[in-house]
């Protein structure tokens, strides 16, 4: 597997957030999740995520 693949499949991973089940979830009580909703907000192609990878240390 090559650098690229390996990292387009990390992103891939991150696009999903807290998971399908979670995404699921947020469509099922009416809602958006946060990517969706800055789609909508802002013109095709004019977001850069930055730091999609930041995952939180919080053990509590």
């Amino acid at each position: 597997m090559t650098t690229l693949a390996k990292l387009e499949g990390r992103r891939a991973g991150a696009r999903l957030g807290g998971g399908g089940k979670r995404i699921e979830a947020q469509h099922a009580r009416g809602k958006l999740t946060a990517r969706e909703r800055i789609e909508l907000l802002l013109d095709k192609g004019s977001f850069e995520e930055f730091d999609m990878f930041v995952e939180h240390r919080s053990t509590e």
